[in-house]
């Protein structure tokens, strides 16, 4: 979540992990974006409390559901509603954003799409300062399996330029463990101007992946059909996180809130969108 206003930018993720002998805990990772810096917070597995039938989870004092934000920490309070919230379009063939590969048992990591976009209104308190975060937005995602992938690419944004509504552009491009073999699986939504651009492996599009070393920068290139979509990511310092590797906690990723991302859209010969942020 993002609150341009008073430059404020946070990543949370809330979780439980157990390794092969069955030892858990449950854990709240907090990216601090613009500082770019990173804290985990550990908890009992018992505190880590999900409802059954829908996006809700209590994690100690933090409250995290699909129109709720609550988050209590000693120097870092959030208490939000969450509004506005746009969700992922379920059908039977595509009951979340990775289509019929949801239905396969067995996958390394599943991933699910709750909110492509919505606003933030409440408090946040850093410190002994409190702001107004009426003019925040927001994003949701969650993964849950045994571990990540062995190399992948991911990328969101929420604030994009040159649009005339709330636009929200996700992609992910993974090394995806398949029998005793892998491929390369990719997700990317682009919400435009009201419509739902869907790149996946599930809707049979493209990727060709380039990373442009002198640039340090990362292109992407989706197609399906007539359409085509190219992003050119361009990495920023960010905080350190750590990632599930055969369930336990022991992986270390680096992600950050100030990368850049430049975005074109094209159907044919005619360029729909171009913007960034």
């Amino acid at each position: 979540m993002v609150v341009p206003e008073h430059e404020l930018a946070y990543a949370f993720i809330p979780g439980i992990s157990y390794d092969r002998a069955g030892q858990g805990h449950a854990f709240l990772q907090v990216l601090n974006g613009v500082a770019a810096t990173s804290e985990y917070h550990e908890y009992r597995t018992e505190q880590f409390q999900p409802a059954p039938d829908r996006f809700y989870l209590q994690l100690g004092p933090h409250t995290f559901a699909t129109d709720r934000l609550l988050i209590d920490l000693p120097d870092l309070q959030l208490d939000l509603s969450l509004e506005g919230v746009t969700g992922w379009p379920a059908s039977a063939k595509a009951p979340g954003v990775m289509g019929w590969y949801g239905y396969v048992p067995g996958m390394q990591c599943y991933h699910g799409l709750v909110s492509f976009y919505h606003r933030t209104l409440g408090s946040i308190r850093v410190g002994h300062a409190t702001y107004d975060a009426s003019s925040g937005v927001g994003y949701t995602e969650k993964d849950w399996g045994t571990g990540f992938p062995d190399a992948w690419i991911w990328t969101q944004s929420n604030h994009l330029s040159n649009t005339g509504r709330p636009a929200s552009l996700m992609a992910s491009v993974a090394s995806i463990p398949w029998l005793k073999s892998s491929f390369t699986g990719f997700l990317c939504t682009f919400l435009l101007e009201g419509e739902l651009h869907v790149f996946t492996t599930w809707a049979g599009a493209q990727v060709q992946v380039f990373l442009e070393e002198a640039e340090q920068a990362v292109r992407l290139v989706f197609t399906k059909g007539e359409w085509k979509l190219t992003l050119v990511g361009h990495p920023a310092p960010g905080g350190q996180l750590a990632s599930p590797i055969s369930g336990a906690m022991t992986g270390k990723i680096n992600e950050s809130l100030k990368a850049e991302i430049e975005v074109q859209l094209e159907r044919g010969d005619q360029e729909v969108y171009r913007g960034g942020s």
